[in-house]
């Protein structure tokens, strides 16, 4: 820590510092907060987006069981290529996170005079499982981004709390005891030669 003057200039400069830490932090404290909350709705939408997918590979495993035809399901899946993964931009908090669009399906071509009926509920299917992955990976990325944000902010709000606004403190309560003893000193000094020109002219 750098040694401070002990004078009145240094004084204010200590409480403008001060006042500034005091007026950034909450807004710093806010910022945590909702990275904090926005890091939860993530860690929510990705166990609901589990469960979706889940639900939806259950729906296909019914289908497969019923048609008898497991490599039949594999085959179509095959055939079926994620090309493109669409996403936005959303700002949460100052950090800009990637946010899911849609998925872009590229498929080979079928024979259609022998393909299933149900291969096109299927096609459906596996497509929705696949964008549902997809957006999940966005969503952990969005997480990733944050956690990164709430490190930072964390970081900062610590050294407020912690460091910069006790050291201003501290620094004002030396500056005001030094000054005070300077000020006692100099009214001492002032009463001692007053004295002594008393004493001198009398």
């Amino acid at each position: 820590m750098a040694k401070i003057k002990l004078t009145k200039t240094a004084l204010k400069e200590q409480r403008d510092e001060l006042s500034q830490f005091q007026r950034f932090l909450p807004t710093l404290q806010l910022k945590k907060q909702q990275l904090q909350m926005e890091m939860r709705t993530c860690l929510e939408r990705i166990a609901a987006n589990e469960q979706q997918e889940k639900s939806m590979r259950g729906n296909l495993s019914s289908w497969t069981r019923l048609f008898g035809d497991t490599e039949a399901v594999q085959n179509l899946a095959a055939t079926l290529h994620a090309s493109e993964i669409r996403t936005g931009v959303r700002n949460i908090a100052g950090v800009n996170v990637p946010v899911f669009d849609r998925v872009e399906f590229r498929q080979d071509e079928r024979d259609l005079f022998v393909s299933e009926p149900w291969e096109d509920d299927a096609l459906e299917l596996l497509k929705k499982i696949v964008s549902i992955r997809e957006e999940r990976n966005i969503i952990r990325k969005q997480y990733e981004l944050i956690g990164a944000e709430l490190r930072v902010t964390t970081q900062r709000v610590n050294l407020f709390e912690k460091v910069r606004i006790p050291e201003c403190k501290s620094n004002i309560r030396k500056i005001r005891i030094s000054i005070s003893d300077m000020s006692t000193a100099a009214v001492a000094r002032s009463k001692i030669a007053k004295r002594k020109l008393q004493e001198a002219a009398s």
